[in-house]
């Protein structure tokens, strides 16, 4: 439990990052946005639930859209 509250900690100030600008670290997707979207994208099989994390769910999806964007499996 208390690793679980840890993450919805970090999942917290990634919503907050993102509700001020599009990437986690201002305008341009940085390596951040890429070594973190590794983590955030499959978070629902660790159990947590992103649903009430709508900047985060944006994000994902702005990740996604990236020329390049290869998704796991393919």
């Amino acid at each position: 439990d208390s690793l679980k509250q840890g993450g919805y900690k970090a999942l917290e100030i990634m919503e907050s990052a993102v509700s001020r600008s599009p990437w986690l670290a201002g305008e341009r997707m940085t390596i951040a946005d890429i070594s973190l979207y590794a983590y955030t994208h499959v978070a629902s099989e660790g159990g947590f639930d992103l649903a009430g994390f709508h900047g985060l769910n944006n994000w994902l999806a702005r990740v996604q859209l990236q020329p390049g964007y290869v998704a796991m499996g393919e």
